[in-house]
């Protein structure tokens, strides 16, 4: 397999691929195989005890250590460790294919958006459970009460400039940073847009929406999340 480092095509802008990783040792391959050329994937191990960092580092990926439980925590982890002007964001575990993030960050460079999110469409049933489609439309609805975005997915593919996203000021560590992300940025009027992306069966067990106790502690957390009061900086 060719490592992710070799390319022959020079990215036109510099994007790095931040990919929170917990016990991901069988997705890691498909999904490293699949950011496009040129560009850094940074994977940020949350604690795996079935080889991924090992496997990571073979493939060519940065590897980022980040200790503190919790999918915000990983991600800001990987935001941090980030040089490129743009930063995208992409589950680690095979259903999303990162490839397809290159017209997010087309839209990004080019001005026509400031944050682009991938709206999740099922490619088989089964592989997005009830109880956790039921909680995404729920919030969905409570994100449009909030901040006005008609928005059909609180999904965690998306991309945006690296310093921008830093001026958020993002807080959460856990469930709740992809939509603090997201009201944040509505907040401080920015352009949110929505691309279609196919939803595969992932590789390996969920750890937050594979259980209706997982999917339950997700939506208690982006509640909080709803309730937050604009920033000033973000007004």
């Amino acid at each position: 397999m060719k490592s992710v480092t070799e390319s022959n095509t020079a990215a036109p802008y510099a994007v790095n691929v931040v990919l929170p990783c917990l016990d991901e040792a069988g997705a890691l391959p498909w999904v490293l195989e699949r950011i496009p050329p040129g560009w850094r994937p940074i994977v940020v191990d949350n604690g795996s005890t079935d080889g991924s960092p090992e496997i990571a580092r073979s493939l060519g990926a940065t590897v980022v250590s980040e200790p503190r439980q919790g999918f915000g925590a990983a991600c800001h982890a990987g935001l941090l460790a980030a040089d490129a002007d743009i930063v995208c964001f992409c589950d680690c575990d095979a259903s999303l294919d990162p490839g397809l993030l290159t017209s997010f960050a087309t839209q990004v460079a080019s001005g026509e958006a400031d944050l682009v999110l991938g709206r999740r469409r099922p490619q088989s049933r089964g592989v997005w459970p009830p109880h956790a489609r039921a909680g995404n439309l729920a919030l969905a609805r409570m994100l449009r009460r909030r901040t006005g975005l008609r928005l059909h997915d609180l999904g965690p593919m998306r991309a945006a400039r690296r310093e921008a996203l830093l001026s958020l000021g993002l807080t959460d560590r856990r469930s709740g940073y992809p939509l603090q992300m997201v009201v944040r940025a509505a907040d401080a009027g920015w352009r949110v847009r929505e691309r279609d992306v196919p939803y595969l069966p992932r590789t390996g067990k969920s750890k937050v929406t594979g259980t209706w106790r997982g999917t339950w502690h997700a939506v208690q957390d982006m509640r909080k999340v709803l309730g937050e009061e604009p920033l000033e900086a973000a007004r």
